[in-house]
């Protein structure tokens, strides 16, 4: 099975791409690809959601691009995030059932945390790049202050992230920042391209 440290390398942005048509899904992970955002996750909190994951899973192929399953909370989403081809699968949160799920079906788990409790549990099945959410709420300092008992955690700030405060938490301790709306928006899609020049 791939781990986050391959599949993440040195790419420092995710896009996350919730609740599109499976075209408009495919439309903006062109977006972020072409502003060179390698990373791109599509929800599928919803069953109608695993179309636009499948439609995008099948265009990154064609790239070379790897795609990620999102909102995945439950096995039986592990089992139609494999389905449709994602690589890895990422939850709001951490139940352990999920994270083994995921292993066994060969796709790296990125869940939810909060607080050193969940990272600590997380650790204890597995996962090492844990998903911190929502980034916003527990703020910078969060990061910071995390690095100190978890200094081999690797982790991906999530949630409320604009293109302007990324890089705050990258210089926090984020080791990937994740956006969503800025790629919907043509004016931002540049800003984008310079914070992943800046990011590497």
């Amino acid at each position: 099975m791939t781990d986050f440290t391959e599949i993440f390398a040195e790419h420092r942005i995710m896009a996350i791409l919730r609740g599109f048509t499976p075209e408009r899904t495919v439309e903006l992970a062109t977006v972020a690809w072409n502003a060179g955002i390698e990373l791109v996750e599509v929800p599928i909190g919803r069953p109608e959601e695993v179309a636009s994951l499948a439609a995008t899973v099948a265009a990154g192929g064609e790239r070379g691009k790897t795609v990620g399953a999102g909102t995945v909370i439950t096995p039986e989403q592990v089992d139609r995030a494999a389905e449709a081809g994602a690589r890895y699968t990422v939850a709001p949160g951490l139940d352990t059932d999920v994270a083994v799920a995921s292993a066994a079906a060969g796709m790296p788990h990125l869940p939810g945390v909060s607080g050193a409790t969940e990272i600590q549990r997380a650790l204890a099945v597995g996962c090492g790049w844990v998903k911190v959410f929502p980034a916003t709420v527990v703020g910078t300092a969060w990061f910071t202050a995390m690095r100190g008992p978890f200094p081999d955690v690797q982790m991906v700030a999530t949630g409320g992230i604009t293109v302007t405060t990324a890089p705050d938490y990258l210089a926090a301790g984020a080791r990937v920042v994740a956006v969503g709306s800025a790629l919907s928006d043509p004016n931002q899609v540049e800003a984008l391209r310079r914070l992943v020049a800046l990011s590497r």
